[in-house]
């Protein structure tokens, strides 16, 4: 991928690399919540209420270190909130995780069976492993790039989790 293509901008700001990791890591924990609540298997249900409370922490850290940045970057919140709004509109929202129905997004999820409802998760944390690998890629600022990289480590540990999970209901 090219530095600054027009998919996935060349340079974010430490503020904008949080609200974006924020943003994932938020229509995250709306999944596995929701699926938590509707899933019938015990273990599958443990397993996106661990996820959930990841995502979770996850927030709650990122939103204390923007909380952090902020008062630093008034001026420049106006030009910067343009581009990164339309960078979730377009290539996060309801696009890495599908949204809760009646959720602000056009896609929304309902599983029918715990098995697609784990598709489903395994689904969007490939889709948030090639997001954030491509801004990784596409980034020049070692610090929104070390951001970008610790998301991609959670990410990858979620995406294991769940496809652990997976092979031991299918072999059952």
């Amino acid at each position: 991928m090219e530095s600054g293509s027009k998919d996935f901008p060349g340079s974010f700001q430490c503020i904008d690399a949080l609200e974006l990791s924020l943003n994932i890591e938020k229509q995250g924990f709306l999944y596995y919540d929701n699926a938590a609540k509707s899933t019938v298997d015990p273990r599958v249900r443990d397993v996106f209420k661990r996820l959930a409370d990841d995502e979770k922490e996850h927030m709650q850290s990122l939103q204390s270190k923007a909380r952090f940045l902020q008062p630093a970057l008034k001026s420049k919140a106006l030009c910067r909130n343009n581009k990164v709004e339309s960078f979730i509109e377009s290539k996060i929202l309801g696009k890495v995780f599908p949204a809760p129905v009646g959720y602000k997004s056009k896609t929304t999820y309902t599983a029918a069976t715990d098995l697609e409802a784990l598709n489903i998760g395994i689904d969007s944390e490939k889709k948030s492993i090639e997001v954030l690998s491509q801004l990784v890629a596409g980034e020049k600022k070692m610090d929104v790039r070390v951001i970008f990289n610790h998301l991609l480590v959670e990410e990858k540990k979620h995406l294991m989790v769940l496809e652990e999970l997976k092979q031991t209901l299918i072999q059952e």
